[in-house]
């Protein structure tokens, strides 16, 4: 087992402080950091504590480091990403694709000659990448279509003249089909018209917010409307956010986000496991490459009732662990807590392993060798590894991704 240095990702949408603060670094940071990358993908692989790059040392030995089945499976490539994520601003309005909506638009990019770091790139591998997000703070996120009778009672209750057409038409049809109709919509206006529907509908979020305060059922989806507005006065992501769910985690609570579900992450630091891609479709709320056509390939419009994932009893785990459970067998994610007062777990891996630790310390013991790991750092299980132990006096808490099953 050996320590794993985060590929550090500076998007503009990060925060100088939060994750500079809860890895112990310098704080506020001299840029916007909004990602620490675990993992072994060609944009950006962890480098290891012998000095090689993740993906180097699986190339070397991929059936010692990944074991036979996931070789096998997965063409000896490490199927899943691990990232803290911290988002100060919202991210962009975006959806990923499934694996054959993957492959099919890698290839056709390729095809045409576009350059795998390109702006104007949507696909820069083949993959897919489900993902689920489990926050660490207070999160929010615009998560999945909401079902249809809902957005028609949001729209009622912010009651914008302008917003009255789409409201009928999902009235009419209120089913996925009938979503796709207003999204195409949106997505597709001329910028004149569109910022005069925007200018309309801030101005009965805020009449919303000064009737019902922070509390009404709708508060917190006017008051999204109204911030993103603010920054992008004419773009179509800020009618978008009407037709998603707003979620709120507490810390330990996570969302899941399935091929083609539309989603932003607008603030709040949390762990993030996908499989292990980079592609991206966006539709908005953002000054990078948009490409709708592309996008409405890729969007699954069916209404998503709740995006929420909660933690259950691990079912093959050790005291203290917990699974978030996903239909993906790309990875699957697990917390251990290591309560205060010399408690100590230990299990034997069936397949490579990422352990991320985000509070306290806590001992890892690998047969004879032993280390700390600190809040930020994490450590590479090898498939080989016979067993790992986690001790901690004062109480911990760590993050094990490991390869789902099939």
């Amino acid at each position: 087992m050996v320590s794993l240095s985060p590929v550090i990702q500076a998007y503009a949408w990060g925060s100088r402080t939060a994750l500079p603060e809860l890895c112990g670094t310098a704080s506020p940071a001299p840029h916007p950091v909004a990602e620490h990358w675990f993992g072994a993908h060609d944009s950006g692989s962890s480098v290891c504590s012998d000095g090689r790059g993740l993906d180097q040392r699986i190339a070397a030995d991929p059936r010692g480091e990944l074991g036979d089945r996931v070789v096998d499976e997965y063409g000896g490539s490490l199927p899943f990403l691990v990232k803290l994520l911290s988002a100060e601003q919202a991210l962009s309005l975006q959806a990923h694709p499934s694996p054959e909506k993957a492959r099919e638009g890698y290839a056709a990019e390729n095809d045409r000659r576009i350059a795998v770091d390109a702006s104007n790139r949507n696909y820069r591998d083949a993959n897919h990448k489900p993902e689920i997000l489990v926050a660490l703070t207070e999160f929010h996120a615009l998560v999945g279509f909401r079902p249809v009778e809902r957005t028609i009672a949001l729209f009622d209750a912010l009651d914008a003249p302008a917003l009255r057409p789409y409201r009928d038409m999902l009235a009419g049809q209120p089913d996925a089909e009938g979503l796709r109709a207003v999204f195409t919509t949106f997505v597709t206006m001329p910028h004149g018209v569109l910022s005069e529907i925007v200018t309309d509908l801030v101005g009965h979020a805020v009449g919303y917010l000064s009737a019902h305060g922070v509390d009404g059922r709708w508060s917190r989806v006017a008051a999204t409307v109204t911030e993103l507005a603010e920054r992008y006065p004419s773009d179509p992501g800020v009618l978008g956010v009407l037709l998603l769910n707003r979620v709120s985690l507490n810390p330990g609570e996570a969302v899941y986000l399935g091929p083609g579900q539309l989603h932003a992450y607008l603030h709040g630091v949390g762990v993030e496991v996908m499989a292990n891609s980079d592609n991206v479709l966006r539709g908005g709320l953002t000054p990078k490459h948009v490409d709708v056509p592309e996008l409405m390939r890729v969007l699954e419009f069916t209404p998503l009732a709740d995006p929420t994932v909660q933690p259950v009893p691990a079912t093959r785990g050790v005291p203290g662990e917990v699974d978030y459970p996903t239909p993906e067998p790309d990875f699957a994610l697990s917390r251990i807590t290591l309560e205060a007062g010399d408690t100590s777990v230990s299990w034997r891996p069936e397949g490579p392993e990422v352990l991320l630790c985000t509070a306290g310390v806590t001992t890892v013991s690998v047969g004879e060798y032993d280390d700390e790991l600190r809040a930020g750092g994490a450590y590479w299980v090898p498939a080989s590894t016979d067993e790992v132990v986690l001790a901690s006096t004062d109480g911990a808490t760590i993050f094990r991704t490991r390869v789902g099953d099939r």
